[in-house]
């Protein structure tokens, strides 16, 4: 039963992560007006507009795929918490009257990716080399 029940909890973070994620691409793939003023302000237009968004697109795919899904949750980890850094120390909450709706998005991605990556932590683990330290430490 536990079981599937973390598989429930991981589809609703996986689908929230992955959709806040692609939605807004659009808007930094087509140099939508928000977009470039908050990279304009940040000294990163366009190539940093651009190259989030592909960071974002790889890590919502990497999240949806089952098998990657930890390696996804960490990318978006950090690309999450480059986003609050900037909204806290640059941008503010609010962004050109947005409600603090992009904020809010960012601290969702920022949970969620959280939480798959305490899910998901063996898909991680499998790659780090344990019985390699294991054994030079005995």
């Amino acid at each position: 039963m536990a079981i599937r029940y973390k598989n429930i909890i991981g589809w609703i973070f996986r689908i929230l992560s992955a959709v806040i994620m692609l939605q807004t691409l659009f808007f930094k793939f087509t140099a939508a007006p928000e977009s470039v003023y908050i990279f304009s302000k940040l000294g990163m237009e366009p190539w940093g507009r651009i190259g989030i968004g592909v960071g974002e697109l790889i890590a919502s795919i990497l999240i949806l795929l089952p098998a990657t899904t930890a390696f996804g949750a960490v990318l978006g980890l950090g690309l999450m918490a480059g986003a609050l850094f900037f909204h806290l120390t640059k941008l503010g909450i609010v962004v050109q009257a947005d409600s603090g709706q992009l904020f809010i998005y960012a601290l969702l991605v920022f949970v969620s990716c959280l939480v798959l990556t305490v899910l998901y932590k063996a898909q991680i683990l499998r790659f780090l080399p344990l019985k390699k330290l294991q054994r030079h430490e005995k």
